[in-house]
């Protein structure tokens, strides 16, 4: 199981509506579960974001370096690491 940081929900809550039509969490506590239940990661770079796509055989569409940062699942947390969301 995922251990989500304080970063990590702050991030999710303040962005969640770059995935999703309407909020799916409004409070960290919500936002936890709901990361939970969809088995989000988080990755430490970039270079982590494109390995996690290739292994799940997510079409990156040639996607390279930060172009891979406008998928809608993925969150940058704004310390270096990403949160990635599978809707």
């Amino acid at each position: 199981m995922n251990e989500f940081d304080n970063a990590v929900l702050e991030c999710f809550l303040e962005n969640q509506l770059q995935l999703f039509p309407e909020k799916v969490a409004d409070t960290l506590e919500e936002a936890e579960d709901f990361l939970e239940e969809c088995m989000a990661v988080v990755v430490n770079s970039l270079d982590e974001v494109l390995e996690y796509f290739d292994e799940e055989g997510i079409d990156t569409e040639g996607a390279v370096g930060e172009d891979i940062l406008e998928a809608d699942e993925v969150f940058d947390i704004g310390d270096g690491r990403y949160l990635i969301v599978e809707a």
